[in-house]
């Protein structure tokens, strides 16, 4: 088992680094990896415009890809763990809904990107704070939270349909479609700050906590009998993964299934238990995204939409992942 805990740790290790590097030298202009690590040592060799190429384009586009894949998977990981639902993503409490709510509006009156992100980030927060006053107004239980998720999530989503339909045909609604299929095509070292701020305060959190996820699996009589405060503690979670999916999508847009089936797949190599299922769906989640990032932008002459092709991925994948479960029941032959 010591030995079986310590190859899975350098594999998980190893993932996310192995995908990180690939990434910077693939793409439309190849780049020998020889030279790839000299630009990130800082060494002579290659010309200005790889130079460039690595540091400015792929670099932070390949960093937002690791951020925000390992953010969703771990709040995902969490999210089904808190709200004992294995159906559960990192979308559930309607964030993803007020983010794409706040990017549509920005998009009404202007292209800037960091007015986009930043609109998509305050609904996004004004979403889950919909939600949690629900909470605090009829208790907040499991249920009520997914029922109040759902609600402001449909309430957004209309809102957003409303600004498709007042959106110029021709150049405002063809942006909010792309956006909503989800990119990094556009990601810049400035975009950057906000995402790796919260990403480096959250992740921690919950690896920190890890632990204690385990013990809001049971019911809420269990954890309080072994001296946890279940409501704060729920809150806080739910207020930090929050966090996490809206710094995320408000940079990426809508990126669909990551959140839900990449804890899956750790869940099924490392298990259950949250002390190891956070850190394996951490590193799995970040080098998803990274492979998934480097096919958009190298399989087609044009960029494909995240969006669309986790989508493509991610319901096969769920699939496979739910026949093996039926299987293990005895279910499905």
């Amino acid at each position: 088992m010591i030995e079986h805990n310590r190859t899975s740790f350098w594999v998980l290790a190893l993932l996310p680094a192995s995908a990180f590097v690939l990434a910077l030298f693939l793409g439309r202009y190849g780049i020998h990896i020889q030279d790839t690590v000299r630009v990130l040592l800082g060494l002579d060799g290659p010309s200005d415009v790889f130079r460039a190429l690595i540091l400015r384009v792929r670099l932070p586009r390949v960093l937002a890809a690791a951020c925000v894949g390992a953010n969703l998977s771990v709040v995902g990981a969490a999210f089904q763990g808190l709200f004992r639902n294995p159906l559960v993503d990192s979308r559930i409490l309607g964030v993803s809904s007020g983010a794409a709510f706040g990017a549509a509006l920005a998009l009404l009156f202007t292209s800037q990107g960091m007015i986009i992100q930043a609109s998509a980030f305050v609904f996004a927060m004004a979403a889950i704070a919909m939600v949690m006053l629900v909470g605090v107004r009829f208790g907040s239980s499991t249920l009520v939270l997914v029922i109040g998720g759902i609600l402001v999530g449909a309430l957004f989503n209309s809102f957003l349909g409303l600004i498709k339909y007042v959106a110029d045909p021709l150049s405002t609604l063809p942006a909010i479609t792309y956006w909503l299929l989800g990119s990094l095509n556009a990601t810049q070292w400035v975009d950057l700050p906000p995402l790796l701020v919260i990403t480096g305060l959250g992740l921690p959190f919950f690896m920190l906590f890890r632990w204690r996820l385990n013990l809001l699996t049971v019911s809420d009589t269990e954890a309080m009998a072994m001296g946890i405060r279940v409501k704060l503690l729920r809150t806080i979670i739910v207020s930090i993964g929050t966090l996490l999916v809206a710094a995320s999508v408000a940079l990426a847009g809508t990126i669909g299934w990551i959140g839900l089936v990449i804890p899956h797949v750790a869940r099924s190599w490392v298990g259950p238990d949250h002390g190891r299922l956070i850190p394996a769906s951490a590193a799995l989640g970040a080098t998803t995204l990274i492979l998934l990032d480097t096919i958009a932008r190298t399989v087609l002459p044009s960029e494909i939409p995240l969006g669309v092709l986790t989508g493509l991925i991610g319901v096969p994948a769920f699939f496979v992942l739910f026949l093996r479960f039926l299987r293990t029941r005895g279910e499905a032959q």
